[in-house]
């Protein structure tokens, strides 16, 4: 009998032991897949159980003009969201933070209604906001620092600069184009929690890379010329009760621009529900027709073509000339007989420059304007710029070349029309306009810089000065019209304009719409200031001789009082220029042959052609020769601005390199 209890006593504890040997088996097989096959599944979790974390935006890079003046920065605003978890009575919240906030009561409540740990109330308040939140001791509302872009003045060079959204990043203008540079890298604000989910303390992490840190950019802008600039559009438009106006400056040896405006203005510290059509930087985007500050380009591709000279003659038919079905009349019902070139060019003569071009041809006509830039981005550093119109010549008609030839039938925008005048203030050579300077880090280490780029040869020199003696007779002769430009002790070279704006309802040009403008440069014997003003649809003097002509003078005159040893004094150009310039023989070239912006804007690639290094620190130079199996003997310190062999030659059997660097201005 005992030997039986025995027995099945045993069976039990082998039984129990077993029990034992599976469980204990279970209990490491499940520590086993715990900490270590879902050990970082559960440490994640576990964190986010005990961290709560809000993405945190940086400070973004500042923007200055030519002399280190603050025109963008970033100063810190506090910023409200909510804990809906942690808000006990949302409707009672709710009614409280609605008059503060200036927000709807039931927009809050929702909000506050909603199955997150975050979600935010009101973004970049003010400080009598921020004081009024922190009175009332809320559970679940919490403050944060957040960086604001603050723009210090105002409205002054605001389309240019541009504006930056909620989250930081850049909406239009410089702060677009650059968001890359003047971003920085993000950071997350993340809150240690204990077991009841109470928000102990924060910390910050970072969540991208250190390299990241934000950039700053100096912009060829002068803010006092800028100020000028602004000021005396404003009055203007104001004056002639005009629709609006654009104005914009550029040094014409470089293609740096000095001052770029339009109105109405955009303030970037006080976006509006118009701000998306005030913020267009109208400068570049909008195109238009000319008129006729568009006749000095055929003048000047005449003379160049040898099709006429300032005395040849032209019968202006006694202000009515015939072309196919159309009748061309001179403006203002003017009546002209016998002039020559120069005079068509002083009294801005249509049928006199109608018999230009059909002299030219309208062949000839069409690669001289594309030659100018005319019909193509002119690859200016800022975003949205429009190409014009400039349809080929195989499909023009005798109208069509008779209207083209006074600025009619052609579009351009502001940025093209001025790129052109300045080709012949700088002896016929084109130069690429640009606005930004350089780009630097916070311990002024120079990222890159921007230096003047040389994009081809016109007309020449001798041509280029010759249409500056033209158009210093339209300003400076009693009769011209461009007599109210001038500026005192200043020689002045420009040219009127007034446009017919097309009615699209009525499907023809408008004799009540109109665009006025001037445009031109001086001192005309040695230009340093090309500049360009129009006025859209003024009321009063709707002419550009009346209208934009005056304006021209009064902020070319503050110019010169501003920069008057500039003006006066300096060279007509630097050595360092004369560096950037390569020997360039004139060639007409046709519009196949002349770059798309995209080719202009980027180096060459082709595996067997040289690279173009210009504007590239030593550095970067370096890492792109050694890519391709260059080898380079570099010259100076700085950026590249002159190669042998030049960019885009076949490479030989001797692969090899020599840069000079310039630190520039």
């Amino acid at each position: 009998m005992a030997a039986q209890v025995n027995q099945s006593l045993r069976k039990r504890l082998i039984i129990l032991g077993g029990l034992f040997c599976i469980i204990f088996i279970a209990i490491i097989a499940r520590s086993f897949h715990l900490q270590i096959l879902s050990a970082k599944s559960l440490q994640v979790k576990a964190q986010r159980q005990h961290t709560a974390a809000l993405v945190v935006f940086p400070e973004r890079g500042n923007i200055y003009d030519r002399n280190g003046e603050k025109l963008a920065y970033s100063i810190m605003a506090k910023s409200v969201f909510a804990d809906p978890s942690k808000v006990r009575n949302p409707t009672e919240v709710a009614a409280k933070l609605a008059p503060i906030l200036n927000l709807e009561k039931g927009y809050i409540q929702k909000r506050l209604r909603q199955d997150t740990s975050f979600t935010w109330l009101a973004r970049k308040i003010d400080q009598p906001t921020v004081q009024a939140i922190e009175s009332l001791k809320l559970d679940g509302i919490f403050l944060i620092d957040e960086p604001k872009r603050y723009y210090p003045n105002g409205e002054l060079a605001g389309q240019v600069l541009g504006s930056v959204g909620l989250d930081n990043n850049g909406l239009s203008g410089l702060e677009h184009k650059y968001e890359s540079q003047l971003n920085g890298s993000l950071e997350g604000l993340a809150w240690i929690r204990d077991a009841k989910g109470k928000k102990l303390y924060p910390r910050r992490e970072r969540l991208t890379a250190p390299s990241d840190e934000p950039l700053n950019i100096t912009l060829t802008i002068d803010r006092r010329i800028q100020n000028i600039v602004e000021t005396q559009l404003k009055e203007a438009v104001a004056n002639k009760n005009a629709k609006g106006g654009i104005a914009l400056a550029m040094d014409p040896r470089t293609g740096e621009i000095m001052a770029m405006a339009s109105e109405p203005a955009f303030n970037p510290n006080q976006p509006d529900k118009a701000a998306k059509e005030k913020s267009q930087i109208k400068v570049i985007a909008e195109s238009f027709d000319p008129g006729s500050t568009f006749k000095p380009f055929l003048a000047a591709a005449a003379m160049e073509d040898g099709a006429a000279k300032e005395t040849d003659r032209f019968f202006c038919e006694k202000g009515q000339y015939v072309v196919a079905d159309r009748v061309i009349r001179e403006a203002q019902r003017k009546s002209y007989g016998s002039l020559t070139l120069l005079e068509v060019m002083k009294y801005s003569s249509n049928i006199g420059s109608v018999k230009l071009a059909e002299k030219l041809g309208k062949d000839k006509f069409y690669d001289y304007m594309v030659n100018f830039g005319f019909g193509r981005k002119t690859g200016i550093d800022l975003p949205g710029e429009a190409a014009g119109i400039l349809r080929p010549s195989r499909s023009w008609t005798r109208v069509d070349s008779a209207t083209i030839a006074f600025g009619q039938g052609i579009s351009v925008t502001a940025i093209q029309l001025l790129t052109a005048m300045s080709a012949l203030a700088n002896n016929g050579e084109l130069m690429k306009p640009y606005i930004v300077k350089e780009v630097f880090d916070d311990e002024r280490k120079n990222v890159r810089q921007f230096v003047p780029t040389p994009l081809r040869q016109v007309v020449s020199p001798a041509v280029a000065k010759r249409i500056t003696n033209i158009l210093t007779e339209v300003v400076g002769a009693s009769d011209g019209t461009g007599k109210n430009a001038r500026i005192m002790n200043i020689s002045v070279a420009g040219k009127t304009g007034t446009a017919q704006k097309f009615d699209q309802r009525l499907r023809k040009y408008s004799s009540e719409r109109v665009k006025t403008s001037f445009i031109g440069y001086f001192p005309a014997e040695n230009p340093k200031v090309a500049l360009l003003v129009i006025l859209d649809e003024p009321r009063k003097d709707m002419w550009g001789g009346l209208a934009s002509a005056p304006v021209f003078s009064s902020i070319g005159s503050q110019i010169v009082t501003s920069l008057k040893n500039d003006i006066i004094e300096a060279p007509a150009a630097s050595d360092k220029m004369e560096e950037l310039r390569p020997a360039i023989k004139l060639k007409l070239v046709t519009s196949q042959e002349i770059p798309l912006e995209s080719e202009l804007l980027k180096n060459t690639v082709d595996d067997n052609r040289m690279p173009n290094f210009r504007g590239m620190t030593i550095r970067d130079v370096l890492k792109t020769a050694r890519q391709r199996g260059i080898a380079v003997t570099t010259v100076g310190s700085g950026w590249a601005v002159h190669q042998e062999p030049a960019a885009g030659s076949i490479l030989g059997d001797s692969l090899s390199c020599r840069v000079s660097f310039s630190p520039g201005k």
